[in-house]
């Protein structure tokens, strides 16, 4: 079955020729945690967190998110969800601050990922923060945005540049390739994300790893280090 065109970044994972093949894969090797997830289960926790930063957070076309989660499954979920309903991943000036369990947020919405495994709750409420794990996955399953992005709709507002949708999409080419990657910042991983679901290719994040352990995984996951 041939995907549908992609209008814009909020139909990227509906455009993967086959959803049911892994996405992302993590490791954290300081723990020996590994997830992985396919684009079926990928879209439904953007599904869930579209409709939580919407319905619970006010998320709109133009709201600015801040992502301050480190590269980690979680974070690509983040920046799929911003797109999915027409916000803007953001560095500065944003209405909405996204925490890992370190806390360091001080936007007016403070939202935090314990970033325990399966996205698991804190152990303990954060105080001034959203739980995410307690949050997000009671959410439903499927979004359908009121007001969904169009091309030019700004996408990312990132050390001082602003791309749209369709800016994103034609800067990136499209990639099948699976690729390691190790700790970046959130405008390598918005392009990456962008190349590896136009192109169907796949992820696998690993933190916390020596070199030793980057080639093991490599070698394990036949995944190009880049």
């Amino acid at each position: 079955m041939t995907p549908p065109p992609i209008s814009g970044l909020d139909s990227l994972l509906s455009a993967v020729p086959d959803p049911s093949k892994p996405l992302l894969t993590y490791y954290d090797e300081s723990t020996g945690e590994r997830v992985e997830l396919s684009t079926i289960t990928t879209a439904n926790w953007v599904a869930k967190t579209s409709n939580f930063l919407v319905d619970d957070l006010d998320a709109e076309p133009g709201t600015r998110v801040r992502i301050g989660l480190p590269t980690h499954w979680l974070r690509f979920v983040w920046i799929l969800s911003v797109w999915n309903v027409a916000a803007i991943v953001a560095d500065t000036d944003a209405d909405i601050g996204v925490s890992g369990p370190e806390l360091e947020a001080d936007e007016d919405i403070r939202v935090a990922a314990s970033l325990r495994p399966l996205g698991g709750r804190f152990a303990t409420a954060p105080p001034g923060f959203l739980d995410l794990g307690a949050e997000v996955p009671g959410h439903g399953d499927h979004f359908v945005a009121l007001d969904p992005p169009e091309s030019a709709t700004i996408a990312l507002d990132l050390d001082g540049a602003r791309l749209t949708h369709a800016q994103l999409l034609a800067d990136n080419a499209p990639t099948s390739t699976r690729r390691l990657i190790t700790p970046g910042s959130v405008s390598r991983d918005a392009a990456l994300i962008v190349q590896t679901c136009v192109g169907g290719g796949s992820l696998v994040i690993v933190s916390s790893a020596t070199p030793e352990q980057i080639s093991r995984l490599s070698a394990q996951e036949v995944a190009e280090i880049q």
